[in-house]
Order: structure tokens, then C-alpha cells, then sequence
């Protein structure tokens, strides 16, 4: 079963650009970028399903949450679309492009390789778990029990962009037992079958593990066509340096004919 996914979008005219953000993420996270976009084209960015303000469901499978976006433009009669997602959203965006290439104008995968990984989110999960279960009275109390199992304050605002104030205190709005129940799934490839043969940008970090030289080869496999950026920045890229980010994904959409 599909989920209605929440979502925000621009209007305007020509092929629009979807953003798809990526885990514990949503499309709050990408505003700034989606501003800019929305002065050269419509866009439209979607919060996956157990994030942001979108429903709550077990499964995370990519081929679930591929399909969740795929009756999202069915809802906005939206035929194609240049689809841009972010590690996790990467490799839904990959899926999408494997299961319905005709709906992709573009594919931009950003920092993730079509692969499963083995390391895990568990302190930011469990972070997030402490914050749900201790239910602080403000922001400041959420971030120390945060502080609990994550040192780096950078990614503790991140995951500050979760909390909601709920009945007088402090709460998630993921779907945390959903993501720790499905996180098997989004530790692995993408789903699907094949290539994607029309045009790609794959823009990685130089100083994230998530794209290394060594998976090239992997990726050329999946993404034939596929035009490598690379940034001097972490996984965290289009946060790191937002100009040039902006730079080389403006410069492929460029190119694309509408």
C-alpha cells in the first residue's frame, strides 16, 4: 500500500526537480537549496514515509518508498521529473529510476553508491529514543539527553529537526520503531534491477567514506551515464559548501532538455 506523502511545491512551469531527502532528514532540511531552485524551475520536495510530516507505516524497503513517490506525481500529474535525492533518498531515487525510467528526465544522486553499507545510526537513533521516552519540557533539556549518545553538536541540531512540542513537552515526529524495524533494508542496495541509462550526476564528498574511488566501477554498472562531482566536504555536502553544490547541480539541469 502506497502513503500519501506530505510534500511542498513550488508551482511554476517546465519539468520540475523532486528533492528526496535522506534518513531523519525531510524536505525542511533542503529549503534553503529549494529557494534558490524555485527561481529557475518548480520543484518539489516530499517528506519520505516515517519522516516529517509524512504517515507513519511499517516497511522501508526502497522499493515501497519508491512507489510512495511515484504516486506522488501521480497525484500532482506530474509525468517526469528531474529527481535529486541524498544518501538514503539516493538510493530511493535510484529505485525510482530502476522500477519507472520513462518518469526520470534526470537522475542526481547525492553521496551514496548503489550498495548496501555496514555501519549504522544507532547513537542517532537512540538519541532520538531518549528525547521520545524522557519527553523534555524544552529544547535545551532534549539536546543534553541528546548529548548522552551523540558528542558532535552539528548532528544534534540535525536531529533537532525531529522534535515537536506534543501535550507541553518535548517529542519525535519520525517514526522511530518503523525505522529501526525496516533499517535492514535501508542498510542495503537499492532495489530493482539493472540500469539506468538516461542522464546522471553523482555528486559525492572527497572526505565521505559513502562514495569511495574503489565503488566507482559498482556504480558505473548501475548508472552508465553517470558524471562525477566531487566536493572538498563530508557526506554532509550540499550543507558544507551550498554554493558550489548549487554550482554543479545547476550546471547539469542546465543541460537537460525539459
Amino acid at each position: 500500500m502506497t502513503l500519501a506523502l506530505h510534500h511542498l511545491d513550488t508551482g511554476g512551469d517546465g519539468t520540475p526537480l523532486v528533492v528526496i531527502h535522506g534518513l531523519l532528514g525531510s524536505a525542511d532540511n533542503w529549503r534553503s537549496h529549494i529557494k534558490q531552485w524555485q527561481e529557475r524551475r518548480r520543484v518539489i520536495g516530499l517528506d519520505l514515509r516515517n519522516h516529517g510530516r509524512s504517515p507513519h507505516a511499517p516497511g522501508m524497503a526502497y522499493a515501497d518508498m519508491a512507489r510512495d513517490v511515484l504516486a506522488l506525481l501521480d497525484r500532482l500529474e506530474v509525468p517526469r521529473a528531474h529527481v535529486l535525492g541524498h544518501s538514503m533518498g539516493g538510493k530511493v531515487a535510484m529505485t525510482l529510476a530502476r522500477l519507472a525510467p520513462e518518469r526520470l528526465a534526470s537522475l542526481i544522486v547525492v553521496d551514496v553508491a548503489p550498495q548496501a553499507y555496514g555501519h549504522g545510526h544507532d547513537d542517532e537513533l537512540g538519541a532520538l529514543r531518549r528525547v521520545r521516552e524522557a519527553r523534555p519540557a524544552g529544547r535545551r533539556e532534549a539536546d543534553a539527553l541528546m548529548a548522552e549518545r551523540i558528542d558532535n553538536r552539528t548532528t544534534r541540531l540535525f536531529l533537532a529537526t525531529n522534535l515537536v512540542r506534543d501535550e507541553g513537552a518535548m517529542t519525535v515526529r519520525v517514526g522511530l520503531d518503523e525505522i529501526r524495524d525496516g533499517y535492514a533494508a535501508i542498510s542495503g542496495a537499492p532495489d530493482g534491477e539493472g540500469s539506468f541509462a538516461g542522464p546522471t550526476l553523482v555528486v559525492r564528498g572527497g572526505r565521505s567514506p559513502y562514495v569511495t574511488d574503489a565503488m566507482l566501477s559498482g556504480l558505473h554498472e548501475v548508472l552508465p551515464q553517470a558524471e562525477l562531482a566531487t566536493l572538498d566536504a563530508g557526506h554532509w555536502l550540499h550543507a558544507e559548501r551550498p554554493e558550489e553544490f548549487q554550482g554543479v547541480v545547476n550546471d547539469f539541469l542546465a543541460r537537460q532538455a525539459d
